[in-house]
């Protein structure tokens, strides 16, 4: 699958502008501030319908207009060609179309554009809190079988009308409050065992991957690990949520569960967020992503648009090198403000000041 063509209009900066990109390494060059991630926050919007830089739709469409589009002629393997359009609106009716047909629900997109993104923030994947870890294996899993969304929306659900019935409890147990609880917690209980054995299996299977990316781009063989290993897993969530009930009800918060968990990292059988140095936390994030886009193209049968965002500004010369050495198979962006190595050999080049192209070789 590649994005042939994408096309904007009022997103960010780019008042409107056209991209011709190719099945290979497209580079896009430019100042900081000229657009270069805009680019690639609009391809990746096109797979997630959300923006990987964390800000709310409304600021995805330009200071003045009330629409930003985004459209992009898409080809599969099979040779089917897709035109997908997103209208992002200020007042937050969105929409989006596949060849010109409405989708009634937006998440019906998911999986018709694959996207894998690596951003400089993506440090925080090692370094940040729990919930960018979850966040991470629960989009991964949407990657590998968008149906995942579904159950990740459901379980979201339970937790919240869950915590409005503590809330409401004002931290004292009645019948009322515990019946309501047991079905509750009935519900959560089956959909987060599913949720967490998905999650399991997915960091089981990202291990081999995992390591091997990160000892390609470190240049030497390291022993990098990642865990899943709730609590709660061990005792089943149903008497974890019953063990922690009155905790629950004083703190008026469910304390336990999917929402709750962490991915462990290591580093030479070292915590990865404490013990690693800066270098080696980037490397071992840029590995993740490495890791589940390697996954999902051998899972799906073809490999995702790989948008690398100013990548190479955050890692030294081996790293980087090594790197353009082992990009996967199919269409990668990447974005830079540098000037290019001399081992890098894009196929295309495009170079953009100000949202507009000015040089497209």
């Amino acid at each position: 699958m590649i994005v042939q063509r994408i096309e904007l209009r009022d997103f960010r900066n780019y008042l409107e502008a056209t991209f011709d990109l190719t099945a290979g390494v497209t580079a896009v060059i430019g100042e900081n501030g000229q657009g270069k991630t805009n680019l690639a926050e609009a391809m990746a919007y096109l797979a997630t319908l959300g923006s990987f830089r964390g800000v709310t739709p409304d600021a995805l469409v330009r200071i003045d207009a009330e629409q930003a589009v985004i459209r992009a002629d898409v080809v599969h393997d099979d040779g089917r060609t897709l035109l997908v359009e997103a209208e992002i609106n200020r007042n937050g009716r969105n929409r989006v179309f596949v060849n010109k047909q409405r989708l009634v629900r937006s998440r019906d997109l998911l999986g018709v554009v694959r996207v894998s993104v690596f951003a400089p923030d993506d440090l925080s994947l090692v370094k940040g809190g729990p919930a960018e870890r979850r966040n991470f294996l629960d989009e991964a899993l949407v990657s590998l079988a968008p149906k995942h969304d579904a159950l990740q929306r459901d379980l979201d659900r339970i937790i919240r009308q869950r915590n409005t019935l503590l809330k409401q409890a004002g931290g004292r147990m009645s019948a009322e409050v515990e019946l309501t609880l047991d079905v509750w917690d009935a519900k959560l209980a089956e959909t987060g065992e599913a949720l967490g054995a998905l999650r399991a299996s997915l960091v089981g299977d990202l291990g081999p991957a995992l390591e091997a990316a990160y000892s390609a781009l470190a240049g030497r063989s390291t022993p990098v690990d990642a865990s899943y290993r709730p609590a709660w897993r061990q005792l089943g969530l149903a008497a974890a949520l019953a063990a922690a009930r009155g905790d629950d009800v004083k703190r008026a918060v469910t304390t336990v569960g999917p929402h709750r968990d962490d991915l462990d990292l290591s580093i030479n059988a070292m915590p990865a967020r404490t013990h690693a140095s800066q270098g080696e936390q980037r490397t071992l994030a840029l590995a993740m992503r490495m890791a589940v886009h390697r996954l999902v193209a051998d899972r799906v049968g073809t490999p995702p648009v790989l948008v690398l965002d100013d990548v190479l500004s955050e890692l030294d010369a081996g790293r980087a090198r090594a790197l353009l050495g082992h990009l996967p198979i199919g269409q990668v962006l990447l974005t830079t403000a540098t000037a290019l190595p001399e081992h890098a050999h894009p196929d295309r080049v495009l170079r953009i000041a100000a949202g507009c192209v000015i040089d497209d070789q």
